[in-house]
């Protein structure tokens, strides 16, 4: 499994290619490259048990061909780093270069990295790292959406914690007044029952002592 050839044109020209192998996917590559529509995009097509990968973007193609069964990741990943290089170097000068015009300085460039992610197992996983660092940063910005979310419940929370303490006063409020009406009340009761035992026991007094 490996990267058996890639290119960097613009648009139809080939500035650059390399390949250690034979065979016509040279042929079949320039008929993907005049099918390439000029708006930015990814794409893979499948020949034979080979699999074709680009990337089209401001005019310029990064393609590769590769066993069927290496997938699409590691080629994707060694596309987008042959873009990087690309850009910070070549991009300047690339649109005015003639075909193969840059090819005695990228395709030794294209030569190392095609061997550092067909041969290297660690070009997997610093993909796979990347991809989970992206997504790490979506789950972090759905924990902050969450907490966001909890936030809001939480100030409803309190919005309603001061009602039930508003209520709670009023309650408290309304039960002390209903309980001084009645200690009032009871005091008045008992204030009746003393007098009415008051007068009874005048009354007996009286009786008893012939006065009345």
């Amino acid at each position: 499994m490996s990267i058996i050839y890639s290119l960097v044109s613009c648009g139809s020209t080939i500035l650059a290619e390399y390949t250690d192998k034979t065979g016509n996917f040279t042929t079949i590559t320039q008929t993907i490259l005049d099918k390439i529509p000029p708006q930015n995009a990814k794409m893979t097509y499948v020949y034979d048990r080979h699999l074709f990968h680009y990337i089209a973007e401001d005019g310029f193609v990064y393609l590769c061909m590769a066993d069927e069964a290496f997938g699409r990741r590691v080629p994707f990943a060694f596309l987008l780093d042959v873009k990087s290089r690309f850009e910070s170097t070549y991009k300047a000068r690339a649109r005015t270069a003639f075909a193969y015009g840059l090819n005695r300085e990228l395709a030794p460039i294209l030569k190392q990295q095609m061997e550092y992610y067909s041969q290297n197992p660690n070009s997997d996983r610093i993909n796979q790292v990347r991809n989970e660092i992206a997504q790490v940063k979506d789950v972090m910005v759905q924990n902050i959406e969450k907490v966001l979310e909890r936030g809001e419940r939480i100030d409803l929370l309190v919005d309603k914690a001061d009602n039930l303490n508003q209520a709670a006063f009023q309650f408290k409020k309304s039960s002390t007044k209903l309980k001084r009406n009645f200690c009032w009340q009871n005091a008045r009761l008992t204030i009746i029952i003393v007098i009415v035992v008051a007068v009874i026991l005048t009354l007996i007094i009286l009786l008893a002592t012939g006065k009345i």
